[in-house]
Parts: structure tokens; C-alpha cells; sequence
């Protein structure tokens, strides 16, 4: 094999190699000799068939799964000898191949910029502490007792109202016949909600216990057997207990019922969430502020395949012609990407930044924590999907970098009250909303800082 560098401009290098054809029939001789135990031809004892039969019937497959083979050897072991620290996938211009010629190629490579690395000491950056008021707490309280109602039997012969429980069973045909999951036993209804099946609730408004009552609704058009879609049913039901909601009285029993110890215990941990959620938010303002620092400081030659990457990633979704009026801003938007991806890299690589398995586990239980009910599905959805633990991978490591650079800059504590954090968070959502809207692009975790409106709903 001969290679030599053919070009060397900025980060890009292009290389010529030449594969002589001798190396090349040698491999094809020893593909066909391993063929010859693999093959089973008609006429021929397995393992028996000869050589040139095999060429002869299977040669231009053979010789392009050769080739490929020597093109993927050949090229690493170029890029290696010549030193070149690559990045992205090299390009392969192939200049002449075919049996009996040898293989002349040439091999464009983008090469990972120099990154010296210099000290964060002198940037800013404003850290957010939460100040909450207690109006904010006692508004939570109110809104998960609400959320949690109690209800109390009604009289015998009190008539059901628009916010009241109904529990009832049911029998229900379609067209006079009954099919599956037309029964139901004890379900329990919240008259105004309409969960249950729309135009259900208004019908059972005045019923009372023990009376029985026929409805008539549509199935969803969504229901599982297509051939009951929006059909017209008929629900048969006897009321078995009609109840009124009760106003809960918020004390320690109402704590410890939602798992509190008392009620100054709820409180405080009513308190820690909301903070929490705040300074998840504040915390991408912060990482915003250190990510346009770094992107603004260092100056570097980019490659240009990870460019190209990038801005096909970014205008995927996009016409050709909206591709074309934003064609400046999401190039700039792609260099700015890629800069703070490898300068964040390079970071990370110096300080021996690493993900542990532990700390991908514990991200995945805190996000079947936030979606309770969902446990299976959140874990099959990682087991099926490789990519995806990756990524979470990516945000992790991303994630520890800038807490370590925070470590190490200057950072200014300030204290705002929960409606100065709301200003703050609602000003970046607006900011980040003014760039989709531009660009109509998923923002990349190398250059967005994420954020979420806090409610204290």
C-alpha cells in the first residue's frame, strides 16, 4: 500500500492511496478459498465446489465485498500512519478499481482542531437563589387539597349535581348486543369532568341512589375494536351511591395522609420542590450565560464535514426555500454548535470528566419518579432504544462539565423573590421561542441551556 498526503489545507488533508492489484487478488483468493467451505451448489458435495465456480457465479459480489473490506483497512491504517487525529466520517473518491487493476483512491479527512484550553477565572455568571413567600406555599396547599377531594354520602333521596361522585354499574349493548367490556361494576365518576364518555355526565345529573337509569353515548372514535368506533350505545345503570365533595380541612391529618409528617413538614417539603423546580430553571440561565462566554472567546478552525452534519441536522425539517432565506443564521448556528461542543470535549477530556453507569441509572429513576404509573414503559423505552440511554449520556457528561467550570468562575449570587425568577425564566423561554420560530430547529445540547417555565399551579 502507498499513500501520501495529496493536499493539506486548514483542518482538511486529503490522502492518495494505492492498493496494488497483487494485494488485492490475494485477498480475493483467500475470500474464495473460505467460500468453498461456506457455499452449497447444486452437483456439488458441500464444501467440494471449485474455486473458479464460485468466482465464475458469485465474482462482482465477492470482489465489492473485498474491496470494501480493503477500503475500510486501508484507510484506517493511513490515517493512522499519517498521524491524523480525524474526526467525523472520512470521504472516499475512488479513482480506479476492477479486477486485475489496482486500487487508487483518495481519502478526505477532517482533523480535530488544536484547543488550548485556557482559564475560566475571569468569566461571570449570576447564580439565582429563590426567596419564597409564603403566599406561594399556602397557594400549593390549597391547590393539591383540591386536587385530593373528599367526598360524603348524600341522602338517600338528594339528587346528583354537577361536581359530585357517582358510583355506579352498567350493562351496555350496541345495536341490542353486547360485546367486550360492556360490563362494569362500582365505577366511580365526578360529574362535570366528563371522563368517562362524552355526554355521559349530563345525563346522570339528577339521579339519585338505588334508581336505575339508561344512557345513550357514542364509543370514541378511538376504540380498540374499529368496528365499534362511534357507535351509538346504550348504558343501562343502577346508581349505587351518589356523594357530595367536602371541603378538606388542611391540618396534620391532611399532611400525613399526603405522606408528610405534620403540616409544617408539608410545607417545608412543598417549599424544597418548588425551589427545586426554580433552580432547575435558573440553572440553564446560568449555564446560558457561561455557554455565550466560551463561544465568544475562543476563535477556532472548524471542520467543515461536522459543519455540513450539523446544518443538514438543523434544516432537516425544512423547504428548500425556508432552507435558503435562513441559510446564513443556521450556519452560524451550526459553527456555533460545534465550537462549544469541542471546546466543552476538550474540557472535559483534560479534567477526566466521566458518566458512570450508576449516574445513567439514577437520571432514568428520577424520571420514572416524574411519571408515576409509567415505570415499565420508561424502562423498556431505554432498553429498546440504545440511542436513547446515550443521550442521556451526552447530557450528563455535558452537565458535569458545566458544573465544574461554574466551580471555577465567578459566580454572583443574587436573591430574587419567586416573581422576579417567573420575569427571568419567561424572558429566556422568549428568547429560545425567537429562535425556533427563525430557525424552525430541535436546539442542540451543545448549545442550549434548558429551561421550563415554573407554575406554581
Amino acid at each position: 500500500m502507498k499513500t501520501e498526503i495529496k493536499e493539506k489545507k486548514g483542518l482538511r488533508t486529503v490522502l492518495s492511496i494505492i492498493v496494488d492489484k497483487k494485494t488485492i487478488e490475494k485477498k480475493l483468493n483467500e475470500r474464495l478459498n473460505e467460500l468453498q467451505n461456506e457455499v452449497n451448489l447444486k452437483g456439488f458435495r458441500p464444501g467440494k465446489v471449485p474455486a473458479n465456480v464460485i468466482k465464475s457465479q458469485f465474482g462482482k459480489a465477492i470482489y465489492g465485498e473485498v474491496i470494501d473490506k480493503i477500503l475500510k483497512e486501508s484507510s484506517t491504517k493511513a490515517i493512522e500512519e499519517k498521524k491524523i487525529k480525524a474526526v467525523g466520517q472520512p470521504k472516499i473518491d475512488l479513482k480506479t478499481f476492477g479486477e486485475g487493476k489496482d486500487l487508487n483512491y483518495e481519502l478526505q479527512i477532517d482533523s480535530m482542531p488544536q484547543i488550548e484550553l485556557s482559564s475560566f477565572e475571569k468569566f461571570k455568571a449570576t447564580e439565582y437563589k429563590v426567596k419564597l413567600e409564603n403566599k406561594v406555599i399556602e397557594d400549593k396547599l390549597v391547590e393539591i387539597s383540591k386536587q385530593h377531594k373528599i367526598f360524603a354520602e348524600k341522602q338517600e333521596n338528594e339528587k346528583a349535581i354537577l361536581g359530585d361522585q357517582v358510583i355506579f354499574d352498567y350493562s351496555a349493548t350496541v345495536d341490542n348486543k353486547k360485546f367486550e367490556g360492556s360490563e362494569g361494576k362500582g365505577v366511580q365518576i365526578e360529574l362535570g369532568q366528563d371522563l368517562f364518555l362524552k355526554g355521559f355526565d349530563e345525563q346522570i345529573i339528577g339521579t339519585k341512589k338505588n334508581e336505575k337509569k339508561s344512557v345513550e353515548v357514542n364509543l370514541p372514535s378511538n376504540h380498540p375494536k374499529k368496528e365499534l368506533a362511534n357507535k351509538k350505545t346504550k348504558f343501562d345503570c343502577l346508581i349505587l351511591n351518589v356523594k357530595k365533595p367536602q371541603e378538606n380541612k388542611i391540618d396534620d391529618n391532611f399532611a400525613k395522609i399526603m405522606g408528610a409528617k405534620d403540616l409544617p413538614d408539608l410545607k417545608k417539603l412543598i417549599e424544597s420542590q418548588i425551589i427545586s423546580q426554580y433552580k432547575q430553571a435558573l440553572d440553564s440561565f446560568t449555564k446560558k450565560e457561561i455557554l455565550d462566554q466560551i463561544g465568544k472567546f475562543y476563535k477556532l478552525d472548524l471542520p467543515q464535514n461536522l459543519i455540513e452534519n450539523e446544518l443538514s441536522a438543523i434544516t432537516q425539517s425544512l423547504k428548500k426555500d425556508e432552507i435558503e432565506k435562513h441559510k446564513t443564521k443556521n450556519t452560524e448556528l451550526a459553527k456555533s454548535r460545534i465550537k462549544l461542543g469541542l471546546v466543552l470535549n476538550a474540557y472535559g477530556e483534560k479534567n477526566n470528566v466521566k458518566v458512570e453507569d450508576h449516574e445513567i441509572h439514577s437520571e432514568i429513576q428520577k424520571q420514572i419518579k416524574g411519571m408515576p404509573g409509567q415505570e415499565k414503559m420508561i424502562m423498556e423505552y431505554y432498553k429498546k432504544n440504545p440511542n436513547a440511554a446515550q443521550s442521556l449520556k451526552g447530557a450528563l457528561y455535558e452537565e458535569k462539565i458545566i458544573s465544574s467550570i461554574k466551580s471555577k468562575i465567578k459566580l454572583i449570587v443574587k436573591e430574587v423573590s419567586s416573581k422576579e425568577a417567573e420575569a427571568i425564566i419567561s424572558d429566556l423561554n422568549t428568547q429560545k421561542k425567537s429562535d425556533i420560530d427563525v430557525k424552525k430547529t430541535k436546539p442542540s445540547s451543545k448549545s442550549r441551556a434548558k429551561s421550563k417555565k415554573i407554575s406554581k399551579k
